[in-house]
C-alpha cells in the first residue's frame, strides 16, 4: 500500500480510497497524496475539502483515478 502511495505522489495522480476511521466507520474519499511517511501520509481530501493525515494501515483499498479523454 505504501509503495502505491509513493507512486501516486511521483505521478501526481488523484486516487479513490476506501478508508476506515479509528471508530470503525468506512468512507470513500478522492484524495491527492502530498507526502508519505512510514505509518501515515498527508493528502488533500476532496470529501472534506482540506489537507488530512491518514494512517496507511487504515486504507482498505486504493485505486488511481482514470480520466477518460472526451471525444469531440
Amino acid at each position: 500500500m505504501r509503495n502505491q502511495l509513493v507512486k501516486s505522489v511521483k505521478r501526481n495522480e488523484s486516487m479513490d480510497m476506501m478508508y476506515m476511521a479509528k471508530n470503525g466507520e468506512v468512507s470513500k474519499r478522492r484524495i491527492k497524496v502530498l507526502q508519505v511517511g512510514e505509518v501515515s501520509f498527508r493528502a488533500y481530501c476532496h470529501l472534506r475539502g482540506s489537507k488530512r493525515t491518514f494512517r496507511i494501515d487504515n486504507v482498505l483499498a486504493l485505486v488511481p483515478v482514470i480520466q477518460k479523454e472526451r471525444v469531440v
